[in-house]
């Protein structure tokens, strides 16, 4: 069989959107973090002395957003495919999402506070990543079932991430290695682990409808 001839969509589908949005991804710690903590600062660590009220924008727009980036892939995958393969790449991308973060605020703590940490080893690290990754892609799958329903789809990819973000505010408020921080303000730490998931909930079945309408799922209906 012929293969399909070469179109110059394929080059904005191919090479310059991936492109644009990993330069987007680098940008968010490289560019836009350090504008948002000039502007919002995060204040002291062990105190919160000098923080900005507004300091939970840097918190959303930066591990927020690179939750929901690596958290859509196995959440749309268990809605347009099955609880299987959904669970299977939330365990890759939530053991890539670990041990990224995990090394970062290693590092980060290190640099600007003189704190030594290994959060490789923290409870709350491993199940919100790794469990949680598991957990979105599996719980999507298992209640969506394959169908291209849209109600369904976000019935549940919405049940999925707001079941994750909360495992993820009890993680942390509980078995963290800094749960004292968040348990000094559970509302905020709550509002803070599920905005980004809820959104996530919202706009990967969004995501996922749209690619069934173009074929753009394994299996066939």
């Amino acid at each position: 069989m012929e293969t399909e001839k070469f179109k110059l969509a394929d080059i904005l589908y191919g090479l310059v959107i991936p492109v644009l949005v990993g330069l987007l991804i680098v940008a968010f710690p490289a560019v836009i973090r350090p504008g948002l903590d000039h502007y919002f600062p995060a204040g002291d660590l062990m105190t919160g002395a000098g923080a900005s009220p507004y300091a939970f924008l840097t918190a959303i727009f930066t591990h927020g957003f690179a939750l929901m980036v690596l958290f859509a892939i196995p959440l749309i995958l268990g809605l347009i495919w099955n609880k299987w393969a959904g669970g299977a790449a939330g365990f890759i991308m939530g053991t890539l999402l670990y041990l990224g973060e995990a090394g970062y605020n290693n590092a980060y703590n290190a640099i600007n506070y003189q704190i030594t940490t290994n959060l490789y080893s923290d409870p709350s690290f491993i199940g919100n990543y790794i469990v949680g990754g598991i957990l979105i892609g599996y719980v999507a799958g298992g209640l969506c079932k394959g169908s291209m329903n849209f109600k369904r789809m976000l019935g549940a990819g919405l049940t999925a991430a707001i079941l994750v973000g909360v495992l993820q505010f009890v993680f942390n408020i509980t078995v963290a290695g800094a749960a004292y921080m968040s348990a000094q303000n559970p509302p905020y730490a709550l509002f803070l682990a599920l905005l980004p998931m809820v959104i996530l909930g919202v706009i990967a079945p969004i995501v996922a409808k749209v690619m069934t309408w173009y074929g753009l799922q394994p299996v066939r209906h």
